[in-house]
């Protein structure tokens, strides 16, 4: 599920291939689905036993990171600005795809370069995509002002880690459709929104009259647990389970929520780490604020080389979200609560 969900193309604002994915799954599950004019989609799946059901909303972005071609050079090249929030450090010699046709992201040759520009980082004004085209003409059949691309970068597995593009926040969908296979005693709404890299537009609208007892928003978030680093500044590390937030630049969690995630995850044995940044932020900023207050917290799976063509997470964090994310709704759907 994730390998086909990562490997789809779903840069912000241009969604539909992911979201056609997501349907497709979703055809055999008792569930009901609604797209709004946005793109955001919304599947509902009501309680097997309960007329007196908690409401529970659990929300994931569909959309990646990415590129809109802004010129085209006389002589063929890209030119582009980033969608989302891309380090051009990241970007030099990488592969992308453009309406289908392969191209790699190019920089002037350290050998032409002086002193002073081998010092600094290129601004992404001084990248350019080539896409194997002689002049602006011919590579106008290919691409025009507007069109937008994203990396070319597949899913692989090495040891128990998967790296991919786009596992912002694919990773969070997979776990949603995991949920929505399965039958609680809760009423379980799944959001996945559009347009969250380029500023949490999508959740505005997806999540807007849904009024939910409790929200979970499923992410994954920076890991910076690499050689080098003191332990004392890892936001989180790789391996020692879902990071629960408890503030970031968007959102202070409700502590109600947050307390209902620790101790499921404490019940189950399930391993867990607090965040340890305030830095960051996602769609949880908008879903506090609407219907007059929604108490929301947020499971992210730590991530190594974020916003990158090969982010790195591993499978027993995925694995333990899941299963935190579904310990949360056993315990919300139990008669005493």
């Amino acid at each position: 599920m994730l390998k086909k969900l990562t490997n789809a193309f779903g840069v912000s604002g241009n969604e539909r291939e992911v979201r056609e994915i997501i349907i497709e799954e979703l055809k055999d599950c008792d569930v009901d689905l609604s797209v709004d004019s946005m793109g955001n989609l919304v599947v509902f799946k009501l309680a097997e036993d309960k007329s007196d059901a908690k409401t529970i909303l659990f929300a994931a972005h569909m959309d990646e990171v990415g590129f809109i071609v802004t010129d085209i050079t006389e002589d063929g090249y890209i030119k582009f600005e980033a969608i989302g929030g891309i380090d051009p450090k990241v970007l030099i010699s990488k592969r992308v795809i453009i309406n289908g046709c392969p191209g790699v992201i190019g920089l002037k040759p350290i050998h032409l370069t002086t002193k002073e520009e081998r010092q600094t980082t290129p601004s992404i004004d001084e990248l350019f995509a080539d896409i194997g085209a002689n002049s602006r003409e011919e590579a106008k059949k290919l691409v025009e002002k507007g069109d937008y691309f994203g990396f070319d970068s597949e899913y692989r597995e090495f040891g128990n880690q998967i790296k991919a593009k786009a596992i912002d926040d694919r990773l969070g969908c997979a776990v949603m459709i995991e949920l929505l296979r399965k039958k609680w005693n809760v009423n379980l709404v799944c959001a996945f929104t559009v347009q969250e890299e380029v500023g949490l537009r999508g959740a505005k609208t997806a999540v807007r009259g849904i009024n939910p007892d409790f929200a979970v928003v499923l992410e994954v978030t920076t890991c910076n647990d690499m050689t080098g680093v003191p332990k004392h500044l890892r936001v989180t590390e790789m391996g020692k389970g879902p990071a629960i937030t408890v503030l970031d630049s968007a959102c202070k969690t409700n502590r109600e929520t947050v307390e209902l995630l620790c101790n499921a995850a404490k019940k189950r044995g399930i391993p867990y780490q607090l965040k340890g940044s305030t830095a960051g932020g996602n769609d949880s900023g908008i879903i506090h604020l609407l219907d007059g207050g929604i108490k929301t917290a947020s499971i992210s799976v730590p991530c190594r080389y974020f916003h990158s063509a090969s982010c790195v997470v591993s499978k027993n964090d995925i694995e333990n979200c899941r299963k935190l994310a579904e310990g949360f709704l056993e315990d919300l759907g139990r008669s005493e609560n």
